[in-house]
């Protein structure tokens, strides 16, 4: 039986934190699922009497609490981003090393095969965050990335090469959802979507920390490996510092550790908080009695839109041929006579102020219409590209075309397709699905960028860069119908009130 102190807060001068929460005490079953109405229903009284005595709105909790756990949180994403960019000028380097220059299927495979990894390791990402915590899954996906990176690193051979890449690739499909989840359940709802922006920021970042590092590579022999060695740091200081991190209360109360998610939640949110945020979390919570769900209950009935909506949307930003820029920009713009590392040095900036400039605008003007600003404005760069490569251009004029549309390319990437999917989809999922729900959605994505990653050069050789860009922009201009139908706006609500909203009673 729960016994409720301070049933009534005292919000008089001299009240701590610990007053206006109240404590629940027990026994050693509190908090279980059996006794949970019982702690709904308490939960619910308190929120009432909390909004009686301070008025329906009792403010925005500071942001500054929740800062240094997204913080923490975003190194998985800068590794992801410097994973993906570390062979981009060091392909060269490694391949004349290990002995597949001019091989381009064995390029393409350095690059790809850790995305195959990736796919493998988002796959399990879901149960595995569910199973262990969200602070124990970004502990979890700093592991193999250490040691693949070590691997990369000392090998000597084209095939130790793809090992090491393989390991790295299932951190790197680990670390995004499980970010994702992060970032939405311990943020403030009217700040959601800058921070979820912040992994975005942090992708951009691990990107032109991995182009900086690599630009001795040409010059430098056998620099490439310290390049690979030099991702072990930001790993090692993600799994040290995440033990200090705030474990999400989603979570632990989804686990029936009421009590702690308590305690988080005034880490996160402060004490003023707890109450309003905990009677919310229990009002999404009401029905969901199993912890457990099958993957198959995300492909029929009440959860298949916001799956079908999510692995759609992944598959469009990948379709847009966005990394192919970011894995083969060396490639490309060497073929135009232009330096590879000015360009990527151009190409990470303009990915890094689009981020910026989404961090700003994603909880100004929406989700949705960043979405819908950011592929069309993919279109039309993609559509400058094509006039490049084709006949209707020829010499500067070609030049100038192919380096401005790739450069407007990124920008208007990072300024919605980039960050705004990862953060929408872990708003627009139930609780009860969201990890396993990201975790067929990243995998989605997974598959399209190993092949588009596999299959760019080859392509690119085969139909022509007027022809493959044409393929992505008309890709580009599907997604904008489809989040025009589709998607709908979720900032500044809490995602209780968006699963209200998504979610058909069953």
């Amino acid at each position: 039986m729960l016994v409720v102190r301070n049933y009534l807060p005292n919000f008089g001068e001299g009240s701590d934190n610990s007053a206006m929460r109240g404590r629940y005490v027990d026994a050693s079953s509190m908090y279980k699922r059996g006794q949970s109405r019982d702690y709904l229903n308490g939960y619910d009284r308190e929120e009432s009497l909390v909004r009686f005595l301070n008025g329906k709105d009792i403010g925005n909790p500071s942001w500054r609490h929740s800062l240094p756990h997204i913080l923490v949180a975003t190194i998985s994403s800068f590794l992801f981003g410097y994973h993906l960019g570390v062979v981009n000028e060091t392909l060269e380097s490694i391949s004349l090393d290990l002995g597949f220059s001019g091989n381009t299927l064995a390029e393409g495979l350095v690059v790809s095969t850790c995305l195959g990894g990736a796919f493998a390791g988002s796959l399990f990402s879901g149960s595995i965050a569910d199973g262990i915590g969200r602070r124990r899954a970004f502990q979890l996906c700093a592991l193999p990335m250490i040691i693949g990176a070590l691997m990369s690193a000392t090998t000597k051979s084209l095939w130790g090469m793809l090992l090491g890449r393989l390991f790295v690739g299932t951190g790197m499909g680990l670390g995004p959802p499980v970010a994702s989840l992060y970032v939405a359940e311990v943020s403030p709802a009217f700040v959601r979507g800058t921070f979820g922006s912040f992994t975005q920021i942090a992708t951009c970042l691990g990107l032109m920390g991995a182009l900086f590092i690599g630009l001795p590579a040409k010059e430098i022999v056998g620099w490439w490996r310290t390049c690979f060695w030099v991702s072990t740091i930001p790993a090692l200081l993600l799994a040290f510092s995440m033990e200090f991190c705030a474990e999400s209360p989603h979570w632990l109360f989804k686990k029936g550790r009421g009590v702690e998610a308590e305690g988080e939640f005034e880490k996160l949110l402060g004490g003023l908080h707890v109450k309003p945020a905990m009677a919310e979390l229990s009002t999404s919570d009401r029905e969901d009695e199993a912890d457990t769900v099958r993957f198959s209950e995300l492909f029929y009935g009440r959860h298949f839109r916001v799956v079908f909506i999510g692995s759609t949307l992944f598959a469009l930003q990948q379709l847009s041929g966005i990394n192919a820029v970011f894995y083969f920009s060396s490639t490309v713009f060497k073929s135009f006579g232009i330096p590879s590392d000015l360009a990527n040095i151009c190409v990470g900036v303009a990915n890094l102020l689009g981020s910026l400039i989404a961090t700003i605008l994603m909880d100004k003007l929406g989700r949705k219409l960043l979405l819908l600003g950011s592929f069309s404005g993919m279109a039309v760069s993609l559509g400058l590209q094509v006039i490049a490569a084709s006949s209707l251009a020829s010499g500067t004029g070609a030049l100038y075309l192919s380096m401005g549309g790739m450069l407007l390319l990124v920008l208007t990437f990072a300024l919605g397709a980039g960050p705004v999917p990862s953060v929408f989809l872990s708003e627009i999922f139930p609780g009860r699905i969201r990890a396993k729900a990201m975790a067929v959605c990243m995998a989605v994505h997974w598959v399209i960028n190993f092949f588009v990653g596999l299959l760019f050069l080859r392509l690119l050789k085969q139909i022509g860069a007027a022809v493959l860009y044409m393929i992505f922009a008309t890709f580009c201009l599907i997604a904008v119908f489809f989040v025009k139908s589709n998607v709908l706006e979720t900032k500044g609500k809490s995602l209780q009130e968006i699963e209200i909203a998504l979610l058909p009673p069953e």
